[in-house]
């Protein structure tokens, strides 16, 4: 062993495939936490209104995805995005237009793994905000309300500032998910094609599985900075 300095940072940025893996997290991360966020609001304050009857059994449907394995929402996929077998593309052709090959078209595979990822994921999202929503003193609508508010005021101006703490709560535990993701992505294109899909935990993998441990390792500590950068101030 011998110490190599900031060597193996000089080569994770000058090999194409581990930049690409840095860049793909980054947008990974960004949009799957993005997603998450705005739709887990979304569902959540409508899931949250009890003039909803059905709002336990669609807090049921939508959540039931978190209790699925990652795997087998990644093989599931897989299967359905296949560009002439799939069902999805089966679907498309059936009302006329030709389906892409939805995890092989380097243009499109890291978005739909964001897509598989949003779906499983945003259950949990809408049950964070559900309980930061139902948190809020009802007396706050009923002034708003009083004062001739509608359901957009209460929600701009009521519902969206006051479940700041469950918001900064899914936009942590979504980040920190985004940024380590690896199963999702290893099941269903194991980072192809080419470097395409890869992230930062997938290169991580090829590397130890390679020997190349100083690089490895290195994408761990970057993995860590990211999550912290952005961690710490929230």
């Amino acid at each position: 062993w011998k110490f190599t300095g900031f060597d193996n940072l000089r080569m994770f940025f000058r090999e194409i495939s581990l930049r690409i893996s840095f860049k793909n997290t980054l947008i990974y991360s960004v949009l799957t936490c993005g997603f998450k966020v705005v739709l887990g609001l979304i569902f959540g304050a409508i899931l949250s209104s009890h003039m909803l009857k059905t709002r336990h059994f669609l807090r049921s449907v939508l959540f039931f995805p978190n209790l699925i394995s990652t795997l087998a929402v990644g093989l599931t996929f897989k299967s359905l995005m296949h560009p002439t077998r799939g069902l999805i593309n089966a679907m498309l052709r059936g009302i006329g237009i030709a389906g892409p090959d939805w995890l092989g078209n380097v243009n499109i595979a890291l978005y739909s793994i964001i897509g598989i990822d949003v779906w499983k994921g945003v259950g949990i999202a809408t049950v964070i905000y559900i309980s930061g929503i139902l948190s809020i003193p009802e007396q706050y609508y009923e002034a708003l309300s009083i004062d001739g508010g509608s359901t957009w005021d209460k929600f701009i101006h009521i519902t969206v500032p006051l479940c700041r703490p469950a918001r900064n709560s899914v936009i942590i535990l979504a980040f920190i998910g985004g940024m380590r993701t690896f199963d999702l992505v290893w099941v269903t294109t194991k980072g192809g094609p080419g470097f395409y899909t890869d992230l930062l935990a997938s290169v991580i993998y090829k590397q130890y599985c390679a020997g190349y441990y100083g690089l490895a390792t290195l994408g761990n500590v970057l993995m860590l900075l990211l999550i912290c950068a952005l961690a710490y101030p929230l």
